[in-house]
């Protein structure tokens, strides 16, 4: 398997949106760029905020697309194409509302799920065989409240829960980035070292 050396979070741009469910990529990327001591730097290039990471020697791009979550496949691919980067060696953060705050989960490949910006991704790429991790954010029990709650911030609980998953990602990321995905899966989907 190939190591990964870009990580998209996915997420809308801007303070009012920081904290809302829908920003979980970000919330992700964020926490490792502080982890690694990286700050973020606009580049329009790549219609995205971007910073450099090194971990167990591998170098990685991290991005937060600026272009809204719903045009994410445009600074992907932007990305992809500047640093002769392959779909195979990314990685997507993004929410998920099929698993409840306090689980994520690593894949390959798929569908995208009703996920806007993972469709936007699609398109332009035209497949989907890249790693995700899905953040899990819950869902409202009914379509028609989807919008307004991914939208919305979790109460207490629910962003704790979400920002332990987001550490037990973290903690099994060096696995995933140096090409063991089985045994990052096999950790974080089982809660053990």
């Amino acid at each position: 398997m190939s190591r990964l050396r870009m990580i998209v979070g996915l997420g809308n741009p801007g303070a009012e949106h920081l904290r809302i469910r829908h920003n979980a990529g970000f919330w992700f990327v964020d926490a490792l760029a502080l982890r690694e001591q990286a700050r973020f730097g606009i580049d329009s290039r790549l219609h995205s905020e971007s910073a450099k990471v090194v971990i167990g020697g591998d170098a990685l791009q991290l991005l937060k697309p600026t272009t809204f979550m719903n045009k994410s496949g445009l600074a992907v691919t932007s990305a992809l194409r500047y640093f002769k980067i392959e779909p195979e060696e990314l990685l997507v953060v993004h929410d998920d509302l099929d698993l409840p705050p306090g689980v994520a989960r690593l894949k390959f490949d798929g569908g995208h799920g009703g996920q806007n910006g993972l469709r936007d991704i699609f398109a332009h790429l035209g497949h989907g065989k890249f790693h995700r991790l899905r953040i899990g954010i819950g869902h409202p029990g009914h379509k028609d409240r989807v919008t307004s709650w991914v939208l919305g911030k979790p109460g207490h609980a629910d962003e704790n829960a979400m920002l332990d998953s987001i550490h037990a990602a973290l903690d099994v990321l060096p696995l995933a980035i140096a090409g063991d995905f089985s045994e990052a899966m096999k950790r974080l989907h089982t809660g053990r070292d």
